[in-house]
């Protein structure tokens, strides 16, 4: 089983993947979680990237899946290649030469789930991640914007229009059911409910 989180930078997919993956290993699930990894990469990224950081990105991406896939049976990654390539499309325009390989890689996922942009700035009051505020992360809301709208735009297109309907896409007013909800979907009836989680919490 391997699930991936996809969306703009800045919308807490990397939080929403942990929160998953602990319900998961609450669950008895081995489960193994593939973080971001343009933040090893060797070259700009952000509005400044390039081609080469971007199939950097994506070949770095696939090979982390492919280790964590021979760590544990339940593989988590907090974005899909199909979020990096948005990056490489906004600085360079599509690439139709690595177009088929992404489509054949995007089978290997069982379930997309579509993370939405709902906050007014990345910088949210109240919502102040380590990630966002570490001088990595891009915090131009413009930039935000245009990765969400693109990443759409894609999934509306040949070939990437035929994953479409596999991706569960969560509901931006009900923020605090997002981890049960993609766990009800990879698990079903183990997710708890979010009023047990709060009296437990209490």
């Amino acid at each position: 089983m391997k699930l991936a989180l996809i969306g703009t930078h800045g919308v807490g997919k990397t939080t929403l993947a942990y929160d998953v993956c602990a319900l998961l290993k609450k669950a008895g699930r081995n489960v193994e979680l593939v973080t971001e990894v343009a933040r090893r990469c060797p070259f700009p990224v952000n509005e400044a990237t390039t081609l080469e950081a971007q199939l950097w990105i994506l070949h770095a991406q696939i090979a982390a899946e492919l280790e964590a896939a021979q760590r544990a049976e339940t593989v988590i990654c907090d974005r899909a290649v199909l979020d990096n390539y948005c990056y490489l499309v906004n600085k360079c325009g599509r690439q139709a030469e690595l177009e088929s390989w992404l489509v054949r890689w995007l089978r290997s996922y069982q379930l997309l789930v579509g993370v939405p942009l709902v906050r007014e700035s990345i910088y949210a009051e109240g919502f102040r991640q380590p990630s966002l505020t570490d001088g990595f992360r891009a915090t131009d809301r413009a930039f935000q914007q245009r990765i969400d709208a693109l990443l759409k735009e894609l999934l509306t297109e040949p070939p990437f229009d035929t994953f479409a309907e596999r991706v569960l896409w969560l509901d931006g007013i009900r923020q605090s059911q997002w981890a049960e909800t993609v766990m009800g979907a990879v698990e079903p009836g183990q997710a708890p409910k979010v009023e047990d989680r709060t009296r437990a919490a209490g």
